[in-house]
């Protein structure tokens, strides 16, 4: 009966439309061959008869698997912050496994460009049809999309945004606006004769992630005339020694700062060398809700956790190209996260 309704479907807008059923399923499906004048005319017609295909019988009739790709870097010692992502994927992918859809995974090295490389690498050997790509090497990344819009795959990013590059989707933070939220966070109790500190913790400093979010943090203070000096430190070694080592040495030339702000999820490195360097004083915000940075939150060294929902960053990213790939739908180009603002106060009742 289910497939009688479909069929009928077909023939009254092929009837409708004074095509055949052939050019219907052509439009259905996104293939070539048909005018944009005929196109128009039969989804004006669909739309009109509010017709839905029956997804699952289409899919299970042709019995093509469509593989979706996810690159994302791998959960490391010094953060577990990828591990929401990745839960993600998962629960995107059992939802929509009945239709023919499998997921593979690449995980590569955040500390190490060359992994991000190697696995893309490996992703354009295989026949994928849609990619999650979380692009944390903007060179690479650019090379990396380049083959695919050629090869017509379409990507999504999640986390951060390379905007020129013209992914299907991003979904992630405003990055602007996120950096922004963060500096309004530690003015809170900050004095005017205070210095404030931007700590970038990153093997690659030279990030569109931490330049956006340090634009929109400088931004409040401009904004709202804040008399504070802002110093800024590049990190490049992630370690707690070596970040403890830098730590130090601009605390030493700048003894009257007040806060800091780090721009990734390695804020608990910072807040052990303040509590370790007896500087709790120091108002401290970063970012993410990894297990060691609540653990800081929790004890009064971190004062708020800026959080951008990552696990529902992956799935949103799998349901663009299943929207795009199955249901032949469009989807928006930008799809931007909540700012969450996490305390010690309201963590217990948080998920990511």
């Amino acid at each position: 009966m289910e497939k009688e309704n479909t069929l009928f479907g077909v023939r009254e807008i092929a009837r409708r439309a004074n095509v055949s059923t052939a050019t219907v399923d052509r439009v259905l499906h996104n293939r070539t061959g048909v005018s944009e004048k005929t196109k128009k005319r039969i989804n004006d017609i669909i739309k009109e008869l509010d017709y839905q295909p029956n997804i699952l019988a289409s899919r299970l009739a042709s019995k093509k698997i469509i593989t979706l790709a996810i690159l994302i870097p791998q959960v490391s010692e010094e953060t577990d912050f990828w591990e929401a992502p990745l839960n993600g994927v998962r629960r995107a992918e059992a939802e929509i496994r009945q239709y023919g859809i499998q997921t593979l995974t690449f995980f590569f090295d955040l500390n190490n460009k060359d992994t991000y490389v190697q696995k893309a690498r490996e992703i354009l050997e295989l026949d994928v049809h849609g990619i999650l790509i979380a692009p944390s090497f903007v060179t690479e990344t650019q090379e990396f999309a380049k083959e695919c819009s050629q090869r017509k795959i379409p990507f999504v990013f999640i986390d951060s945004d390379i905007p020129e590059l013209k992914s299907l989707s991003y979904i992630g933070p405003h990055l602007y606006k996120s950096g922004y939220v963060g500096a309004k966070l530690l003015t809170y109790r900050l004095q005017p004769e205070k210095k404030v500190l931007i700590i970038n913790i990153s093997k690659e400093i030279d990030n569109f992630n931490y330049e956006t979010i340090e634009a929109g943090f400088r931004a409040y203070f401009s904004d709202n005339h804040n008399p504070n000096e802002i110093v800024r430190i590049d990190i490049h070694e992630t370690d707690y020694q070596s970040v403890a080592r830098h730590l130090t040495y601009v605390f030493h030339l700048n003894k009257d700062i007040g806060a800091a702000f780090v721009t990734n999820s390695r804020v608990n490195t910072v807040a052990s060398f303040l509590k370790n360097s007896h500087r709790t004083e120091v108002s401290l915000i970063g970012y993410d809700f990894v297990k060691d940075n609540v653990k800081y939150l929790e004890n009064n060294v971190i004062d708020f956790l800026i959080c951008h929902r990552p696990e529902d960053q992956a799935y949103r990213g799998i349901m663009a190209l299943y929207q795009t790939l199955v249901m032949n739908s469009t989807v928006s180009r930008l799809s931007y996260m909540p700012i969450d603002i996490v305390t010690k106060e309201n963590y217990e009742f948080y998920q990511n």
